[in-house]
């Protein structure tokens, strides 16, 4: 485990907001009389906002125009995470200490754009952990592409393949083995598919199964 910075996704993996926001969608689609298509709700987990938009735009064509559920869950969702703290998932507050104490630099490579990312953390109490937060709408191509993984990587000045990632969703583990880095799987709401699983990632139930692993390995 000779990692030299770690990157972390944010939604669902530092902080407890994908049921959350999960949530707010579906209160959404009731709201404008649409239903709520689950499967491809959950498919957009670890996109960026133009890759959700299109695979929900496309999702709901059959039923409604999907920027009426758009505006209805976006003014619900910043009504929620602009204002009230998202709670830190267990072992992360413990995970982020452990490297800091060790020196390993820390960033954020998350979909969400920089303003939101930023208020959500500052609101959790995270965002004096990392050195750089870099969001979907800074890269051209959205995870499961490598590219917001790379950047974070660059803004370390540190090799990607010198990085060790923490996701929890699928297409995030994608973008980060593609990016060349040790990768460790928190599943939330979706389980790695067997695509996924043959990456031969670590998946592990929670944060700290991997600092265990992690301070096992480093002893």
């Amino acid at each position: 485990m000779n990692f030299k910075a770690a990157i972390f996704d944010m939604d669902g993996l530092l902080l407890d907001t994908e049921q959350v926001c999960m949530r707010i969608f579906e209160q959404a689609c009731h709201a404008v009389g649409a239903p709520f298509l689950k499967e491809t709700y959950l498919s957009i987990i670890g996109c960026n906002a133009q890759r959700i938009n299109q695979i929900l735009t496309e999702g709901y064509a059959p039923y409604i125009d999907y920027q009426k559920i758009h505006v209805e869950w976006r003014e619900r969702y910043n009504a929620v995470v602009l204002h009230q703290a998202i709670p830190v998932r267990s072992g992360v507050i413990e995970m982020l200490e452990w490297l800091q104490e060790h020196n390993i630099p820390c960033a954020v490579a998350t979909s969400t754009q920089k303003d939101v990312a930023e208020v959500k953390l500052k609101l959790a109490g995270l965002d004096g952990y990392f050195a750089n937060i870099t969001t979907g709408c800074e890269v051209t191509h959205s995870k499961p592409a490598p590219e917001i993984y790379q950047l974070a990587a660059q803004r370390l000045n540190i090799s990607a393949n010198d990085c060790i990632a923490f996701e929890d969703s699928n297409n995030g583990v994608k973008a980060a083995v593609a990016a060349g880095m040790a990768t460790f799987q928190i599943p939330d709401l979706v389980e790695p598919s067997q695509e996924v699983i043959k990456l031969g990632h670590a998946i592990l139930p929670t944060m700290g199964d991997v600092l265990s692993h992690l301070q096992t390995k480093v002893a």
